[in-house]
């Protein structure tokens, strides 16, 4: 499926770290910590029933098991990303941030500090100097050491933390289930009858850990597969329309323009354009985005140290 999409990167023990630009990214978890470095324009963050903006410069923490979701706001979001499991961290208890925006808890000394030791590990990283492994798994503490010493955290009982891997393997079912069955007539009513549980309580539970109803998930889901075949250029635009879901061509060019300012058949005539761009990047039904290679990696990080 996804990692709920499961992504392959170089990785030492226990750390990861990649640049990526990305136009979007739908609901996705992992068992990492994740600190994302806002590069260059501002990027829409949904997670934890609610949506803020990240602005360049700024970063943001999700904790483990944490459900989010990334969308560019103007144009696509290059950002550098460490995930850091909690396996190589000491803790007595699982641990989580109540808020994701370390600028707003730290000094603007120690949010250099921070800044820095990021960039330091990620040099460190990609050059793979003698003992990098060592270098970069030690920085990385004490970077998640000075995060978890100035933000709100949270320590989660033996309850809670079984409450959340619930709650993410349902959460797994749902998306599958949408994947299996968006091209075709999709009702919550079946997904409730698969779950044994009430209308009622899903709608609430897809709200909470989408922050949107069950209906807008499936037609954004409906519409990125209706994007990909267009990019792909094999296909008439009604037949795009009918194997996407949609039953009827109006609704779907008009609702089109609606998420994307421009009507379907503009925006295949941009595909070439947008296929010469984005060349290098992932696309899938869930993605747009581009992972960068060590060598373009390293040439931002070290216009970021002038």
């Amino acid at each position: 499926m996804r990692e709920m999409e499961i992504i392959q990167h170089r990785q030492i023990d226990g750390l990861t770290l990649f640049l990526n630009t990305v136009d979007h990214r739908t609901t996705h978890v992992h068992s990492e910590w994740e600190l994302i470095w806002i590069l260059d324009q501002p990027l829409s963050v949904t997670c934890d029933s609610k949506s803020f903006q990240a602005e360049p410069g700024q970063m943001v923490l999700f904790s483990p098991n944490e459900p989010h979701e990334l969308h560019r706001v103007t144009t696509g979001c290059t950002f550098l990303c460490l995930q850091i499991s909690p396996k190589i961290l000491p803790a007595r208890a699982q641990i989580v941030v109540t808020d994701h925006l370390p600028h707003q808890w730290l000094n603007e000394q120690d949010y250099r500090q921070l800044q820095k030791a990021v960039l330091g590990v990620t040099e460190q990283y990609l050059q793979r100097q003698a003992q990098y492994p060592l270098y970069c798994v030690g920085q990385s503490c004490l970077i998640m050491h000075q995060l978890l010493c100035h933000m709100p955290i949270k320590e989660l009982s033996r309850e809670e933390l079984a409450a959340i891997n619930k709650r993410n393997a349902r959460l797994k079912r749902l998306l599958q289930f949408v994947d299996d069955n968006y091209m075709d007539k999709i009702r919550l009513t079946d997904f409730a009858k698969q779950e044994n549980c009430s209308l009622s309580y899903l709608s609430r539970f897809i709200k909470e850990v989408l922050n949107q109803n069950f209906q807008d998930y499936v037609t954004s889901v409906r519409f990125q597969n209706a994007c990909a075949m267009i990019n792909a250029g094999r296909k008439r635009l009604l037949d795009v329309c009918m194997e996407s879901g949609f039953s009827d061509y109006r609704y779907f060019s008009r609702e089109f323009q609606k998420h994307f300012d421009m009507t379907p058949d503009q925006y295949r005539q941009a595909a070439v354009t947008r296929q010469l761009q984005m060349k290098a990047s992932r696309r899938s039904l869930h993605s747009v985005e581009h992972f960068h290679s060590d060598e373009e990696s390293l040439e931002i990080i070290r216009n970021l140290l002038k």
